[in-house]
This record gives structure tokens, C-alpha cells and sequence, in this order.
């Protein structure tokens, strides 16, 4: 309410500065910002200052006629303020003070005074407009006063869409005459001189009271005089103007059009409802229709997704040996193809679902629906769990059988080798050696007792797994483990038979001839050598293999005094047999104590000789061997250590970009889009590094001290990479999605970004509890610590962080602050204009929905409207509020 001033100080015309007041708004301020100062010029013109005298009086009349009376000038029939009280009260349906009855002049201006009153509580400040000038029946001043009211009560609160008031007006007129030949609404003066866009508001209503397709651009003040008729009869509009005022002014006065045009709109305010009714429907089905198609998407990529991984799993977990080196190569390009081929396409689509999924969900929390929930086994957490169940069982799978295999190699032929009963016949040099072996394969097979043990772990963690083959694995563990078990008993076994035996021989005569105490070792020695010489050596390293180079080296140095001894040794059979003979005595056959003879001896000797240059043969090839495998590591280690840094980078520069504002949204999209291609370019030096993968594969090698990094690595850093600069644009591209459905500007976004990073003092992308409380605080929300502080707080914690996890991301932040700024559809919204298009009734019919929505949308709520069960239903009643609800997925209203 504007301060009372004194009767003889004039009122001001002109917007509220307080914009609160009964019925005020901004709407109303904007236009008449435009009409602070009345213009002076034009009321001179006698032309227009006619046209609004008849046009107000019209107005006027049109509610004074609801009170049993009217006014015929209207400068002279307002001077004593009674009618222009009684034309407020009629038109706000409120009581103004009681009017003076006296005839003074006094009398009169208190009751002017009490109208002008009124009108400022309305929100409305006059201009140079006092009580004195109507009373004295000023002409500029009383229409002036009478545009005033007109602007509050009949335009003020014309509101289309985002636009009221005059331009609200305007652009209802442009909207309802758009499909009408020769009318071009883009005034309130010019536009309709021809009468035509009068006529196309009439028709575009009620198509059965004008003709218009007979009515003729050239013949205006038929058109006009065809439309005020036709408005006057069926519309109870009156006539407020005449067509020969209209065709014969230049310009006809706007403000006389636009009062004339707003009684149209109040007349037509019905339809109005109905058509916004309409289009809110429209709006909501059209989300709903969308959001349906992108639910079915999803199931239709997730279903793809996971049976190719089931069909995967089966086909990864194929390990048997094949039977020739054709089929062996096959195979091992069919598993190059899935690593190149076939596997990266799954990861894209892979991270496609899950930005699909988190799209969805924006858009639902952006149109106020239920969160989506995919069919059981299809949640994006399903997909993953089986994704690394793919990646892990490969690993698994793979292990087990290279142990297996490995360890069966190892048992072959040593169950016989226990049972074996040489010692019975052995002397007792052979026992010692037995034994002496017997204590290295011992020492042998307590080394293998923990791949036994991995073996029997891999084995379990399969089943934990729920590996498909896990009764082949489980058969073959339980083979060995058995196995195992027997090879203990039986080593137990023979070391008892061994240590018997050696003390029976230990009682047998202690005489060892000269012979036989060295022949016997230098037998073992020879052995032990061919048995080396022969050895099967396996190294991974150069360092390895010079070290057998080495240890071969050393062996031969021993060879001149090997053969001195072996000289020796037969000096001594030769004298034996010398002497022997020389004293007539007959030799019973063999020496009784060693069963290595001169000619066992030689032999060994002549073998050992022709197995050291094929050792040195062997060696070299190994040597030239390790020495290609430490080229490859090299030259592996030489790429990946810089892939390595290089991923690790760009997802440490990810991070960076995507906390930072620079730019709009859609520069920072831009940005991210080229970052993107940057990474996708960079993809020929992984493929190098593949490359050189395969050939390191190819060679065997399986160890790399030159690089931290191996192949798998980088191919889960590549793989992450791209999922996250994908996913890191999917989150802007979300963000331009919220801003855009709430009509955040792009100064909030900013604002808002700016505000979030301030108080995420680690980047991490989320703000904990006191973070978010502090950063409330600094946008103006009361969140202070005291009982009422704490409990809003709580309330927002409930919003933004609904699973308790103690963090808020930045787009649960951002959907806080859009649904606190800006308002969304309800299903109570939306059953109000069910209601609308029904004629207020409780139920709709198909009749109805075809007549009132486009065709596809009227045919999807046919289909989806349960039967009206209502007492007061009809034949063919459908239930719209029951379909209302359950598109917000509420179970009642």
C-alpha cells in the first residue's frame, strides 16, 4: 500500500517500486516502465484522443452494466468519484470504503481520492495524476486513470508461457491468428487496420460464426464492422470502436486496440485453459514417451552385453592341447583377434551403457519421475561384477592349468622310479650313491609342495567363482593332491629300504682295494658329469645363461686333472692283473668289490668327451637366444614406459578439467571433444606396444626387470582412460541437460561450479558434510548450528545425499539448487488439466483425448488409461488421475 497523501497532492502514475502489493507483480512493472510519462502529444491527437474515449467508455460500460448502470461521457460521468468507485468494486469483487454523498466539492475529491487509493494498493504508482484534475474533469488525466485500471485488471495478468501483460497479450494474438492467410500480428496499432486478425481470433474460437475465408484484405471496414458485430451478438463483447475511425487514422491508437483486443482474451480465458491444459499434457507424455525408449535401450544393451560375455567365458576358459601346429596357430590368432578385434568394441559399449544409464537417470530426476530400475540381472553393477568375472576367470583358468601341467610333467615316471628295487643287488658304493640321490629328490619334492599348494588354491578360488568347469578343475586338483600324498609314502618307503640296506652292507668286509676307493668316485664323478652335460637347463635371463657358461667353463678346466686320475685308476687294474699273474693268481671274475670296470671307465670317459663341445653347442644357442629376449624386453620396456606416464597423465589431466570452469558448458564440452580425439589418436602407439607384446609372447617370456608396466596393465589404464574422459563428458553433457530443462543460466552454472570448487579443497570432486554446510552458508541458507539450523540441514542431506554415503557430488549439488530455483511438473499439475479437458469431470474419453491431444500422444493415454470406476462413470470413461499418478510413480494422489 502507497502512502495516503492529501487531496490536493497529485497521485503518480507509473510502476510499483514495492511490486508486492494485492494482485502486483513484476509483469505489470516491466510494461508500464514503458508508460511512466503519459505522453502529452498524443492525447492531442484528436483522432486517437476519440478512439480511447469510446473504446474506455465501452470498457467501462461492459462492468458498470453488472451494477444496473453506465456512463455516457467519460470525462464528465467519473468527476464525483461515485461510478469510479463502483467500477473498481465490480472489477477487483472487493469493497471500497463507503463513498460521501455530499455534492461539494470536497465531497467529490475525498471520494476520488478513495478510488485513486485503492488503485495504489494494488500496486500501482500515478503519475502526476491528482484527485482535482478528474474532478474537474481533466480529459487527459481521467483516460489516463482509466488506461491505469484497464492495465491492472484486464492486462496485467494475461500470462503465455515465459511472456505477460502486453507482450503476453501480443504473442497469444500471434499464436491463435499463425495459420490464417494475410494476418501478421506484430503490433497493436498497424496490424489490425484490415479487420482480419479480429476475424481470425472470432474463427480460430468459434469457427461456425465467421466465414472467413470470404472476407477480402481490400474491404477493411466490412471486415471490422463483420467483427465487432459478430463479438457484440454471441460474445458479449460491445462494440468499442468504428470502423471508420480505424481505416481512416494513419495509426490507430494502441492503447484502444489492446483494451479492445484483452476482451477477446477474457472471452475466449476457457479455451485458453484448455489449450494450456492440452500442452501441458502434451509436455509430459512426450518426456514420458522419450524416457520409455531410452529404458528400452538400455535392457536391449545390457541383455547384448552380458550374453556375449557368457557366450566369452566358455570359449576363454577352451585350454585343450591342440593336435598339430596349424591348429596351434589358429588359436592363437583367434585370441589376437579377441584382444584387438573383438573385445575392444565390448569396452565401448561397455562404457556406453553406463553413460546411457546415468543419462536416464538425469532426465527422470529432471521431469520429477521415479528413478529407473533395470530388470533383475541387468544393473550396471550385474554387467560389472561379469566383466570381471570375464577378466578374472581368463587369469584363473589360464594359471591352473600352466601349474597343472607343469607339476604332472614333473611327477611322470617317479611313483616307478620310488617302487624300484635296486638296492637289493646294489654293493654298497651303490648304495651311498642311491641314497644320495634318494636325498636329492627328496629335497626336490619338498621345492614342489607350494606350487601343489597354489594349485589347490587356484582350484578353490574357481569355485568361489562359480567357474562353469569347475568339476574338470576340481577332478584334476583332487588327481594330483592324491597323487601327491602317494609320492610322499612311497619316498618314505624306499629311504627305509635304502638306510636298511646300507648298514647290512656296512658288515661286509672293509677291505676296499686302492681300485675300488677310487674308481667308484670317479665313476660318479663321470656320471654326474654326463648327467649334467645332458641336464635340460631352463633360464629366463642373460645373467642365467653366462652363468652356465660359466659353471661349463670351470668343469673343463677340471678335465686335464680328470684324466690323470682316470689314468691312475687304470695303472692300478694293470698292476692288480700284473701282479696277479706274476704270482699265479686266478682272479674269480670281476673285482668283488666295484662293479665299474677299466672298460665302463673309458667308455664314460670317451662319452664325456664327445658331450662337452655338444654342451658348448647348447650353451651358445641359449646364450644367442636370451640375449634376442633381452633385445625384446628392452624394446617392450623402451614403449611402455612411455604409454605408461602417458595414461597416467591425461587421466591426472582428466581430473584437472573437469574441476576447472573455463568457458560456458559448451566450451568445456568442446574442450573435452578434443581431448577426446587426442587420446583416440594416440592409439597407434598402444597398438606398437601389442605388437611387441606378442613378439615377447611368441619367445616365452614372462618376466620384464626393465619396466614396472606390463601389457596389462596398460590395457586397463587405456581402457579406464577412455572411459573416463567419456564419462567426464557424459557429466557435462548432463549438466547442460539440467541447466537447460531448469533454465539455469549460464551465470548460475558458473556461479554454481564456482561455489562447489571453492569448498572442494582436495578435488576430489565431492564436498563432505561440513564442506557442503559451509558452502550453504555462503549462498544465504540458513544452516547455522542451532536446533532449526541442523534440522534444514538434515532435510537438504536427505536430498543431495540419499544413500549417506557423507558425500555430495557436484551433480546432486546442482540438481538441489535447480529444483530449489525453478519448478517442475507434479502429477497433480497434471491432473488439473486431465480436468480441464474432461469439462471438470472426474473421468475422460477417448472422444475427448483425440479431440483435445496430437494423435500419437492421444493414442498412447488411450492405451495406458485404465476404466473409470467411479459412481458417475460413463460408457468408455478412462481414469485419468490414476494414469497422472503412475507417470510420477506415485500409487495415489
Amino acid at each position: 500500500m502507497v502512502d495516503y497523501h492529501a487531496a490536493n497532492q497529485p497521485y503518480q502514475y507509473g510502476p510499483s517500486s514495492a511490486g508486492n502489493g494485492a494482485g502486483g507483480g513484476g509483469s505489470m512493472g516491466d510494461y508500464m516502465a514503458q508508460e511512466d510519462d503519459w505522453d502529452r502529444d498524443l492525447l492531442l491527437d484528436p483522432a486517437w484522443e476519440k478512439q480511447q474515449r469510446k473504446t474506455f467508455t465501452a470498457w467501462c460500460n461492459s462492468h458498470l452494466r453488472k451494477a444496473g448502470t453506465q456512463i455516457e461521457n467519460i470525462d464528465e460521468d467519473f468527476r464525483d468519484g461515485l461510478k469510479l468507485m463502483l467500477l473498481l468494486e465490480v472489477i477487483s469483487g472487493e469493497r471500497l470504503p463507503k463513498p460521501e454523498r455530499g455534492k461539494m466539492r470536497v465531497h467529490k475529491i475525498n471520494n476520488v481520492n478513495k478510488a485513486l487509493d485503492f488503485i495504489a494498493s494494488k500496486g500501482v504508482k500515478l503519475v502526476s495524476i491528482g484527485a482535482e484534475e478528474i474532478v474537474d474533469g481533466n480529459a487527459k488525466m481521467t483516460l489516463g486513470m482509466i488506461w491505469t485500471i484497464i492495465l491492472r485488471f484486464a492486462i496485467q495478468d494475461i500470462s503465455v508461457e515465459e511472456t505477460s501483460a502486453k507482450e503476453g497479450l501480443l504473442l497469444w494474438c500471434q499464436r491463435k491468428t499463425a495459420p490464417y492467410k494475410n494476418v501478421n500480428v506484430q503490433n497493436f496499432h498497424i496490424s489490425w487496420k484490415d479487420g482480419l486478425a479480429f476475424n481470425a481470433l472470432i474463427h480460430r474460437h468459434r469457427p461456425e460464426l465467421i466465414e472467413y475465408d470470404k472476407l477480402r484484405k481490400d474491404d477493411p471496414v466490412t471486415n471490422l464492422n463483420n467483427a465487432f458485430e459478430v463479438a457484440e451478438k454471441y460474445l458479449d463483447i460491445p462494440k468499442m470502436l468504428d470502423a471508420e475511425d480505424i481505416v481512416n487514422t494513419a495509426r490507430p491508437d494502441e492503447k484502444a486496440i489492446m483494451t479492445y483486443v484483452s476482451s477477446f482474451y477474457h472471452a475466449f480465458s476457457g479455451a485458453q485453459k484448455a489449450e494450456t491444459a492440452a500442452n501441458r499434457i502434451c509436455k509430459v507424455l512426450a518426456v514420458n514417451q522419450e524416457n520409455e525408449h531410452l529404458m528400452e535401450d538400455y535392457e536391449r544393451l545390457a541383455s547384448d552385453l552380458l550374453e556375449w560375455i557368457r557366450r566369452t567365458i566358455p570359449w576363454l576358459e577352451d585350454r585343450v592341447p591342440q593336435k598339430t601346429i596349424q591348429e596351434m596357430q589358429q588359436k592363437l590368432e583367434d585370441f589376437r583377434d579377441y584382444r584387438r578385434v573383438h573385445k575392444p568394441p565390448k569396452v565401448q559399449e561397455k562404457c556406453q551403457l553406463e553413460i546411457n544409464f546415468n543419462t536416464l537417470q538425469t532426465k527422470l530426476r529432471l521431469s520429477n519421475r521415479p528413478a529407473f530400475m533395470p530388470s533383475e540381472g541387468r544393473m550396471v553393477s550385474d554387467i560389472n561384477n561379469c566383466w570381471q568375472q570375464l577378466e578374472r576367470l581368463d587369469h584363473l583358468a589360464e594359471k591352473f592349468r600352466q601349474k597343472a601341467s607343469i607339476h604332472e610333467a614333473w611327477t611322470d615316471g617317479k611313483e616307478a622310479m620310488l617302487k624300484h628295487r635296486d638296492y637289493e643287488t646294489a654293493t654298497l658304493s651303490d648304495i651311498k650313491a642311491l641314497i644320495r640321490k634318494h636325498e636329492a629328490f627328496e629335497s626336490d619334492l619338498a621345492a614342489h609342495q607350494d606350487r601343489v599348494e597354489q594349485i589347490a588354491a587356484i582350484a578353490q578360488e574357481l569355485n568361489e567363482l562359480d567357474y562353469y568347469d569347475s568339476h574338470n578343475v576340481n577332478t584334476r586338483c583332487q588327481k594330483i593332491c592324491d597323487q601327491w600324498d602317494a609320492l610322499g609314502s612311497l619316498t618314505h618307503s624306499r629311504r627305509e629300504a635304502l638306510e636298511k640296506t646300507e648298514k647290512q652292507l656296512e658288515t661286509i668286509d672293509q677291505l676296499h682295494l686302492e681300485y675300488a676307493k677310487r674308481a667308484a668316485p670317479f665313476n660318479n664323478w663321470m656320471e654326474s658329469a654326463m648327467e649334467d652335460l645332458q641336464d635340460m637347463f631352463i633360464v629366463h635371463t642373460i645373467e642365467e645363461i653366462e652363468g652356465l657358461i660359466s659353471a661349463h667353463d670351470q668343469f673343463k678346466s677340471t678335465l686335464p686333472d680328470a684324466d690323470r686320475e682316470r689314468e691312475a685308476i687304470l695303472a692300478i687294474h694293470k698292476e692288480a692283473q700284473r701282479i696277479a699273474e706274476s704270482n699265479h693268481i686266478k682272479l674269480s671274475g670281476s673285482n668283488p668289490y666295484t662293479t665299474v670296470t677299466p672298460q665302463i671307465i673309458n667308455s664314460k670317459w670317451e662319452k664325456v668327451q664327445q658331450l662337452v663341445p655338444k654342451r658348448d653347442h647348447a650353451l651358445l644357442e641359449e646364450q644367442s637366444k636370451q640375449q634376442s629376449n633381452e633385445h625384446l624386453r628392452r624394446q617392450f620396456a623402451s614403449q611402455a614406459n612411455i604409454v605408461g606416464p602417458w595414461i597416467q597423465t591425461k587421466m591426472e589431466e582428466i581430473g584437472r578439467i573437469s574441476i576447472e570452469m573455463n568457458g560456458t558448458l559448451e566450451d568445456q564440452l568442446s574442450h573435452l571433444k578434443q581431448y577426446e580425439r587426442s587420446i583416440v589418436d594416440y592409439k597407434p602407439n598402444l597398438d606398437l606396444l601389442e605388437q611387441q607384446h606378442q613378439l615377447i609372447q611368441e619367445a616365452l617370456i614372462f618376466d620384464n626387470k626393465h619396466t614396472n608396466y606390463t601389457m596389462e596393465h596398460i590395457r586397463v589404464g587405456w581402457e579406464q582412460l577412455l572411459t573416463t574422459i567419456a564419462r567426464t563428458i557424459n557429466e557435462v553433457e548432463n549438466q547442460i541437460l539440467t541447466r537447460d530443462a531448469k533454465g539455469i543460466s549460464q551465470e548460475q552454472m558458473q556461479e554454481f561450479r564456482a561455489s562447489f570448487n571453492h569448498f572442494d579443497k582436495d578435488h576430489g570432486g565431492a564436498l563432505g558434510p561440513e564442506e557442503f554446510k559451509a558452502c550453504l552458508i555462503s549462498l544465504g541458507y540458513d544452516v547455522e548450528n542451532d536446533r532449526q539450523g541442523d534440522a534444514e540441514f538434515n532435510r537438504i542431506m536427505s536430498v543431495v545425499d540419499p544413500n549417506h554415503s557423507g558425500l555430495v557430488t557436484f551433480q546432486a549439488f546442482i540438481d538441489f539448487m535447480s529444483r530449489e530455483t525453478t519448478d517442475t511438473d507434479t502429477a497433480d499439475q497434471v491432473i488439473a488439466s486431465f480436468k480441464v479437458l474432461a469439462g471438470d469431470k472426474n473421468f475422460i474419453t477417448a472422444e475427448e483425448l483425440r479431440r483435445e491431444l496430437p494423435p500419437d500422444q492421444a493414442e498412447y493415454c488411450i492405451a495406458r488409461m485404465a476404466p473409470y470406476q467411479g459412481p458417475d462413470a460413463a460408457p468408455g470413461a478412462l481414469d485419468y488421475k490414476s494414469f497422472s499418478t503412475a507417470l510420477y510413480g506415485e500409487s495415489d494422489l
